[in-house]
C-alpha cells in the first residue's frame, strides 16, 4: 500500500517558460570600475571570489543603468562562475533591473505592515500622478514604478524606496509633492534614510 498518488501514463510535465535576458550591447567594466571590483574581491579568500557577485552587479548597474545578458556573462568571467549563477542572483533581487529604468526607481513596499497602512493607495496616487502602472516608466523617462516585498522599515510604514533612499510614512495625498520635487530638484529632494553600498 502506498500513500503516493498513482501517476497516469499520459501525464504531462511542466515545461519551463524561463526567458533568457537580452544580450544587449557588448559590456566591459570601465578601468575605474574594474579597479573597484578588484578592491572588493581582495576582501575574500581567492577560492571565494564568487562572494563578490552583489557588488559586481551594483557596479554594472551603476555603469550601464541596468543589467544585460552580456553584462552577466562579463561578471561571471570576472568571478570565475557561470552566467547562470549570476542570472540567478539578478533574478532573485528586486534591486537589479534587466531593462532600462527611469532616473528614479520608486519601489513601493506592499508587505503586510505597509499594506495595512495604505501602501495600495500610495501606489494608486503615484500611478495617477505619473499616468503609469507598476512596472512602467513615465513618458519623460524620469520615474519607474515597481512594487516590492519588505523594505525593512515596518514601523515606519508605508515606505517608498527612491533609488537607494527610504521615504517613510508616505501618505497618498503627499506623494505628488515628492514626485514634483524629484522632477525639479533631482537628487537634492531625497531626504530619507540612505542605503549605502560600499564598492
Amino acid at each position: 500500500m502506498s500513500f503516493h498518488p498513482k501517476m497516469a501514463y499520459d501525464a504531462t510535465f511542466h515545461k519551463s517558460t524561463r526567458q533568457l535576458n537580452e544580450a544587449g550591447p557588448p559590456f566591459a567594466y570601465t578601468p575605474e570600475n574594474r579597479q573597484r571590483l578588484e578592491e572588493v574581491i581582495k576582501r575574500y579568500p581567492p577560492e571565494r571570489r564568487r562572494s563578490a557577485v552583489l557588488p559586481a552587479l551594483y557596479l554594472v548597474q551603476e555603469q550601464l543603468g541596468y543589467i544585460t545578458g552580456n553584462a552577466m556573462r562579463h561578471v561571471a568571467e570576472q568571478l570565475g562562475i557561470t552566467a547562470a549563477d549570476v542570472e540567478d542572483v539578478v533574478s532573485y533581487y528586486t534591486m537589479f533591473h534587466t531593462k532600462p529604468v527611469g532616473r528614479f526607481v520608486l519601489s513601493v513596499c506592499r508587505t503586510l505592515s505597509c499594506a495595512l497602512d495604505g501602501a495600495e493607495r500610495v501606489t494608486e496616487a503615484i500611478c495617477d500622478h505619473l499616468k503609469i502602472r507598476p512596472g512602467e516608466t513615465d513618458a519623460t523617462g524620469t520615474f519607474t514604478l515597481i512594487e516590492v516585498e519588505c523594505l525593512g522599515a515596518c514601523d515606519r510604514a508605508p515606505v517608498i524606496m527612491v533609488n537607494d533612499c527610504w521615504h517613510e510614512q508616505q501618505k497618498p495625498e503627499e506623494v505628488g509633492r515628492l514626485l514634483d520635487d524629484l522632477a525639479i530638484r533631482g537628487e537634492a529632494a531625497l531626504s530619507g534614510c540612505r542605503h549605502v553600498i560600499e564598492v
